[in-house]
């Protein structure tokens, strides 16, 4: 069995496309970022990924944690820790951080397509890193200058780890139910109160642990709109342990090497970050982030067990194919590549992996744009685009990935069931992607009930002038006209359903409970078709080649057997509330 290798020539083609140069040449700051030396670093990046991370993968998996109830600290699995400081001594864990604060200074495009070999390589240990760039991410946005000096270079060094702490025992998604408070004491605040579900809430990576808190002042007005937001460190400045311990650990599914702890709060020391009761804004910067890295989860799993699967393929025989002139002559069984359906299930996964591949590039260079480039108008643009497909790429991307790596599982028969194969680890590991960061629903309520109606509709205007754009570009071309008119039927399904939903939600707003999710999977699997469609628009023109072939012939098949999903999720949204509301709770 062939071991993980990073996509570094899909990940460059689609930094290509989706024009990653275009940041590099407009944005002053990253002219030292140009293709080439970003692949440089993504080519060393991706070889300590698998070297040093893949290795503890299974082992990690096998191995587990430990909780200490004694000193209520978590013990992580062998090689861990050690495979952590030489993560950050490279460099590796800052490598879009301010360079005010000795971090990389490259664009967050590069970052994020490293995140994708780190997760596929090993995901529990990706958390770690993941979660305390999302907290520097909060802090420069919202952050005071004093609290940025204090915690900002310690957190970019790898120094001090970060978390996310919002859900309580009794509110998850309704965090207008939260109870923990924090009252004000001297220039911070005590917070005193108990959170679950808090990913590497204690560790033994790091010498700090500082975890961002939700939490409520005395005077907060009711519900989520009085929600404040504090960091809150596990040691003081002074070296004293602050009021925050673990509780103990979660038994999961999965991720079996990252910790998911019980966190309480007793009195904790804690500083106040952005302005009282809009913690939630502070909040979601972080959480944005973390969506695209839910959306990459399911991605990078899904490449890692496409990988093993085509290995397995491979060297497989068993039966005969259903077309003689593929025999083989000189055994008594046919290699299994030879079945259609083989090829069906392998290149459902290559060509939505490919394609939710060319998303998160499109994505990531326009989250550049939004943040750095010198035209207003630009940001702009760039901030739409990026705010629509946020939920689309958390919630398909994970569910898709989840289908794909249980898809890839099937290839392999019963080897892949066993951990011979790492293929049934793969499942269980990607299978929290769609719960966590706001459950794919949540995702699916977002886009049809704030992105679609935001900036008056906005949003979808210019998405839907980009995708017409393109059709209209491609039908004009022979060799891409099918693929453009598959695209643009679906598109146009997608306008029609569009209307009716607005239609209808604006009588009755329940509906859109109903029906948002399957109308996420349409607008998703349109999406995919546009980003097909660029990716085929590019190598029209080039001479042919290997990578040519590949894409056209799975871009073929994309457009013929995967597209064709959208008018069957159009069908299920058009539906209603009916058949799922009017059954009386006592027969469920």
């Amino acid at each position: 069995m062939l071991g993980y290798r990073s996509p570094l020539s899909d990940i460059r083609f689609n930094l290509e496309v989706f024009d990653y140069q275009r940041v590099v040449n407009e944005i002053e700051d990253f002219e030292d970022f140009d293709l080439d030396m970003s692949m440089e670093l993504l080519s060393e990046y991706a070889r300590f990924c698998e070297t040093e991370l893949a290795p503890l993968n299974q082992k990690g998996d096998q191995i587990g944690l430990k909780f200490n109830a004694e000193d209520a600290s978590v013990t992580t699995p062998p090689g861990f820790k050690e495979a952590y400081d030489a993560f950050v001594g490279n460099g590796y864990s800052s490598l879009s951080h301010p360079a005010e604060f000795d971090g990389g200074g490259g664009p967050a495009t590069l970052a994020i397509a490293a995140t994708e070999i780190l997760i596929a390589t090993n995901k529990s240990f990706s958390m770690c890193p993941g979660l305390t760039n999302g907290l520097i991410d909060a802090l420069a946005a919202h952050g005071t200058d004093e609290l940025k000096a204090r915690f900002m270079p310690k957190f970019v060094s790898g120094e001090w780890a970060g978390t996310m702490c919002l859900t309580e025992p009794q509110c998850g998604t309704d965090l207008g139910l939260m109870t923990t408070r924090a009252v004000p004491h001297g220039d911070h605040y005590k917070l005193t109160g108990n959170k679950i579900w808090i990913t590497f809430g204690e560790h033994d990576i790091t010498e700090n642990i500082v975890h961002l808190v939700l939490a409520r002042m005395p005077d907060a007005p009711a519900g989520i709109r009085g929600i404040s937001v504090f960091l809150v460190p596990k040691f003081l400045d002074d070296g004293t342990r602050n009021g925050v311990t673990c509780g103990g650990l979660e038994h999961k599914m999965g991720i079996h090497a990252s910790p998911t702890c019980v966190i309480n709060l007793d009195g904790a020391e804690g500083w106040l970050v952005g302005t009282p009761h809009k913690g939630m804004r502070t909040m979601f910067v972080m959480m944005n982030a973390a969506r695209l890295n839910v959306g990459i989860e399911g991605l990078a799993l899904s490449d890692a067990a496409y990988q093993a699967a085509l290995a397995f393929a491979k060297d497989r025989k068993q039966s005969r194919s259903l077309n003689p002139s593929r025999n083989d002559r000189d055994d008594k069984a046919d290699n299994i590549l030879v079945h259609p359906d083989v090829r069906r299930m392998l290149l459902n996964v290559k060509s939505t992996n490919e394609a939710l591949r060319g998303l998160v590039a499109w994505i990531s260079v326009n989250y550049d744009l939004m943040h750095h480039h010198p035209d207003e108008a630009v940001r702009e643009e760039a901030g739409d685009l990026v705010a629509l497909l946020t939920p689309v790429i958390k919630s398909y991307g994970s569910e898709r990935g989840f289908q794909n790596v249980s898809e890839a599982l099937q290839v392999t028969g019963g080897a892949g069931y066993t951990t011979d194969w790492p293929i049934e680890q793969y499942l269980r590991d990607v299978r929290i992607a769609m719960v966590y960061e706001g459950t794919n629903h949540i995702q699916a309520l977002d886009l049809v009930g704030r992105k679609l109606p935001m900036k008056n509709g906005r949003l979808l205007q210019g998405f839907a002038a980009k995708l017409t754009g393109l059709i209209q570009e491609c039908g004009e071309i022979e060799a891409l006209a099918p693929f453009a008119a598959a695209l643009g039927r679906e598109a146009g399904r997608l306008t029609k359903v569009t209307m009716e939903l607005s239609s209808r939600a604006m009588q009755d707003r329940e509906v859109v409970g109903a029906v948002a999710s399957n109308y996420l999977n349409e607008f998703a699997l349109v999406t995919l078709g546009y980003v097909w469609l660029r990716q085929l628009r590019h190598l029209n023109d080039h001479e042919d080649s290997p990578t040519k072939r590949s894409k056209f012939q799975t871009g073929r098949y994309f457009f013929e057997m995967v597209l064709p999903e959208a008018r069957h999720f159009a069908i299920l949204a058009s539906v209603g509330k009916e058949c799922m509301m009017d059954i009386e709770v006592d027969l469920l």
